[in-house]
Protein backbone atom coordinates (compact mmCIF):
# COMPACT_ATOMS: atom_id res chain seq x y z
CA UNK A 1 0.00 0.00 0.00
CA UNK A 2 1.18 3.59 -0.87
CA UNK A 3 1.05 6.55 1.28
CA UNK A 4 1.41 10.00 0.93
CA UNK A 5 2.07 11.85 4.30
CA UNK A 6 1.89 16.14 3.51
CA UNK A 7 2.83 17.85 6.56
CA UNK A 8 5.07 20.71 7.00
CA UNK A 9 7.37 19.76 10.15
CA UNK A 10 9.62 17.55 8.56
CA UNK A 11 10.11 15.46 11.98
CA UNK A 12 6.21 14.57 11.60
CA UNK A 13 6.88 12.85 8.52
CA UNK A 14 10.03 11.03 9.27
CA UNK A 15 8.41 9.60 12.42
CA UNK A 16 5.50 8.44 10.18
CA UNK A 17 7.74 7.66 7.33
CA UNK A 18 9.96 5.31 9.94
CA UNK A 19 6.82 3.93 10.95
CA UNK A 20 4.88 3.05 8.35
CA UNK A 21 7.44 1.82 6.74
CA UNK A 22 8.49 -0.89 9.73
CA UNK A 23 5.18 -2.11 8.85
CA UNK A 24 5.61 -2.38 5.01
CA UNK A 25 3.99 0.61 3.19
CA UNK A 26 5.24 2.53 0.64
CA UNK A 27 5.97 6.00 1.53
CA UNK A 28 6.15 9.57 -0.24
CA UNK A 29 5.92 12.52 1.15
CA UNK A 30 5.54 16.52 0.41
CA UNK A 31 5.91 19.23 2.80
CA UNK A 32 2.59 21.34 1.51
CA UNK A 33 -0.60 20.33 -0.41
CA UNK A 34 0.65 21.69 -4.03
CA UNK A 35 3.58 19.42 -3.66
CA UNK A 36 1.56 16.48 -2.97
CA UNK A 37 -0.77 16.94 -5.43
CA UNK A 38 2.38 17.01 -7.96
CA UNK A 39 3.53 13.73 -5.94
CA UNK A 40 0.54 11.82 -6.31
CA UNK A 41 0.58 12.77 -9.95
CA UNK A 42 3.29 11.30 -10.41
CA UNK A 43 3.33 8.22 -8.02
CA UNK A 44 -0.43 7.59 -7.59
CA UNK A 45 -1.07 6.74 -3.64
CA UNK A 46 -3.82 4.69 -1.95
CA UNK A 47 -3.84 6.84 0.82
CA UNK A 48 -3.30 10.92 1.94
CA UNK A 49 -2.15 11.64 5.44
CA UNK A 50 -2.45 15.34 5.38
CA UNK A 51 -1.92 18.23 8.14
CA UNK A 52 -4.48 21.03 7.91
CA UNK A 53 -2.46 23.99 8.95
CA UNK A 54 0.62 24.39 6.88
CA UNK A 55 1.78 27.60 4.34
CA UNK A 56 0.93 27.53 0.56
CA UNK A 57 -1.77 25.09 -0.03
CA UNK A 58 -3.06 24.12 3.26
CA UNK A 59 -5.19 21.06 4.18
CA UNK A 60 -8.39 21.96 4.06
CA UNK A 61 -8.27 23.27 0.46
CA UNK A 62 -5.36 20.05 -0.46
CA UNK A 63 -8.45 17.08 1.17
CA UNK A 64 -10.96 18.94 -1.21
CA UNK A 65 -8.89 18.25 -3.66
CA UNK A 66 -8.27 15.01 -3.46
CA UNK A 67 -11.77 14.12 -2.96
CA UNK A 68 -12.84 16.22 -6.35
CA UNK A 69 -9.61 14.96 -8.28
CA UNK A 70 -8.58 11.52 -6.73
CA UNK A 71 -11.60 10.25 -5.27
CA UNK A 72 -10.56 6.36 -4.71
CA UNK A 73 -7.65 7.61 -2.30
CA UNK A 74 -8.51 7.48 1.72
CA UNK A 75 -7.94 10.34 3.40
CA UNK A 76 -6.59 10.81 6.67
CA UNK A 77 -6.48 14.78 8.56
CA UNK A 78 -3.85 15.22 11.46
CA UNK A 79 -3.47 18.67 13.13
CA UNK A 80 -2.34 20.24 16.11
CA UNK A 81 -4.83 23.08 15.35
CA UNK A 82 -2.52 26.20 15.27
CA UNK A 83 -3.23 28.72 17.83
CA UNK A 84 -7.15 27.81 17.82
CA UNK A 85 -6.74 24.26 18.50
CA UNK A 86 -7.43 20.82 16.37
CA UNK A 87 -11.27 20.67 17.52
CA UNK A 88 -11.60 23.65 15.24
CA UNK A 89 -10.36 22.50 12.37
CA UNK A 90 -11.16 18.44 12.02
CA UNK A 91 -14.67 18.27 11.94
CA UNK A 92 -14.34 20.33 8.57
CA UNK A 93 -12.13 17.82 6.80
CA UNK A 94 -14.43 15.56 7.96
CA UNK A 95 -17.44 16.85 6.12
CA UNK A 96 -15.32 17.59 3.34
CA UNK A 97 -14.64 13.80 2.98
CA UNK A 98 -11.56 12.83 5.47
CA UNK A 99 -12.26 9.19 6.43
CA UNK A 100 -10.10 9.66 10.09
CA UNK A 101 -9.20 12.53 12.00
CA UNK A 102 -6.43 12.47 14.39
CA UNK A 103 -5.27 15.51 16.82
CA UNK A 104 -1.41 15.54 17.09
CA UNK A 105 0.77 14.25 19.07
CA UNK A 106 -0.53 11.34 16.95
CA UNK A 107 -1.64 7.58 18.17
CA UNK A 108 0.60 6.17 15.76
CA UNK A 109 -0.24 2.46 16.79
CA UNK A 110 -4.37 3.10 16.01
CA UNK A 111 -3.54 4.72 12.95
CA UNK A 112 -1.79 2.42 11.90
CA UNK A 113 -4.47 -0.62 12.69
CA UNK A 114 -7.08 2.02 11.02
CA UNK A 115 -5.09 2.15 7.79
CA UNK A 116 -4.88 -1.55 7.51
CA UNK A 117 -8.40 -2.15 8.12
CA UNK A 118 -9.23 0.44 5.39
CA UNK A 119 -6.95 -1.18 3.05
CA UNK A 120 -8.61 -4.70 3.53
CA UNK A 121 -11.98 -2.87 3.35
CA UNK A 122 -11.09 -1.45 -0.15
CA UNK A 123 -8.74 -4.81 -1.51
CA UNK A 124 -5.91 -3.07 -1.66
Amino acid sequence: MKILIVDDDEQIREILRMWFEKVGFEVFEAADGKKGVEVHRQSPVDMLICDLIMPGQEGIETITQFKNQFPKVGIIAISGGGQIGPDSYLPMATSLGAWKVYKKPLGIAMMIEDIKAWQKENNI
